[in-house]
């Protein structure tokens, strides 16, 4: 788990829930075991929901920082 260089970033800014949630996921599944996603994502329902479904999924949320105005996300993928 590499939480300064994560293995991939998606920038979801402007995407809309669940479309956000699926693209989070989606990235997930071409990862490997251990490998950390940086994820940047908007306040409101995208905060709100896709770190939960992210670890009803069974993955682990390292942290979540408030960026101007925006969050990132830090997921490290489980199983």
């Amino acid at each position: 788990m590499d939480e300064k260089n994560p293995a991939a970033h998606l920038d979801l800014r402007g995407v809309v829930c669940p479309i956000n949630f699926v693209k989070t996921k989606l990235k997930l599944e071409e990862m490997d075991t251990g490998q950390v996603l940086e994820v940047i994502i908007d306040a409101g329902e995208p905060i709100a929901n896709v770190p939960r479904s992210i670890k009803e999924e069974g993955h682990k949320i390292i942290k979540v920082d408030k960026v101007e105005g925006h969050f990132r996300l830090l997921i490290e993928k489980v199983g």
